[in-house]
């Protein structure tokens, strides 16, 4: 059914009036009874009767009314909510997030859903490589991470993280020999950052224990099984009596940011890196 055609009939049903109906819907009145009689014909009835005392609804036409009103509201809210999703104010939004910025990404979603209260944020804590690839494929929208390289993703710096020794004592890093470490293929942008400390230090810590996330990495360390090398971010979600010791090195340092695929990005991407951009 022609939204137009029903906009021209709840016009006339409801001024009684084809001229006052004609100035309404800004056209002219030959116009609106052409639409009228086109809707007609669609129906396969007369809609209206025109008579001294106006246009007056037939039987036809009253049957059609509440129909006519419920498709036209329906329609003008798909509009103002298609308009609202081109604008960015709604729709759903994947981000993903490292231990680096386990404060500022939740804080940002959080600010995010009181802007725009219909928006469907979802937010999972991933690996760096995990991040991209799944910008790669569309699965995520946003990645919070260490910028990857070239120049097919948009990225916006958010500032430094860097390694920390994470123990149960202030101990020197010389005297230590165990240490935990999250396995390799689920951080292996951590894990390489250890290799170049360790090398940049001429260390060769004994890792005795291999974990799947960080957080079990903090528990082992706790529980006294080793030290570990993690995120200095770590200390925000390091249980009792883990201490979390930043070190001081080039090599113990790396830059953060949030990561978009350019060929995928949508409005509502753009009004979260609005946000992004006014908050860091």
């Amino acid at each position: 059914m022609d939204i137009g055609l029903l906009r021209a009939f709840l016009a006339v049903a409801e001024h009684r009036n084809y001229g006052r109906a004609a100035q309404d819907l800004l056209v002219t009145q030959p116009t609106l009874t052409k639409q009228i009689q086109s809707l007609e014909a669609r129906v396969g009835g007369r809609l209206f009767r025109r008579g001294r005392h106006g246009a007056t609804l037939t039987e036809l036409g009253t049957s059609l009314l509440p129909e006519a009103q419920d498709l036209v509201r329906r329609s003008d809210a798909l509009d103002r909510r298609m308009a609202r999703m081109a604008r960015g104010e709604v729709g759903r939004l994947s981000i993903g997030f490292g231990l680096s910025s386990i404060d500022l990404a939740p804080r940002l979603v959080a600010a995010f859903r009181r802007r725009h209260p219909e928006a469907q944020l979802v937010l999972d804590d991933m690996s760096s490589r995990e991040q991209l690839d799944r910008l790669a494929t569309g699965e995520l929208d946003l990645g919070f991470m260490r910028p990857p390289p070239g120049d097919a993703w948009g990225c916006l710096a958010l500032g430094t993280d860097r390694l920390a020794l994470a123990s149960t004592s202030r101990a020197e890093l010389s005297d230590l020999a165990d240490f935990v470490q999250l396995r390799r293929d689920r951080g292996p942008g951590l894990v390489g950052q250890i290799d170049r400390l360790c090398a940049a230090l001429d260390l060769r810590p004994r890792v005795i224990q291999e974990s799947q996330d960080l957080l079990t990495v903090l528990a082992l360390v706790a529980a006294g099984v080793g030290a570990a090398f993690v995120p200095a971010g770590a200390a925000r979600v390091a249980p009792h009596p883990v201490v979390i010791t930043p070190i001081d090195h080039p090599a113990a340092e790396w830059e953060v940011a949030v990561v978009w695929n350019r060929d995928r990005a949508h409005p509502m991407t753009a009004r979260f890196l609005d946000l992004v951009r006014e908050t860091v």
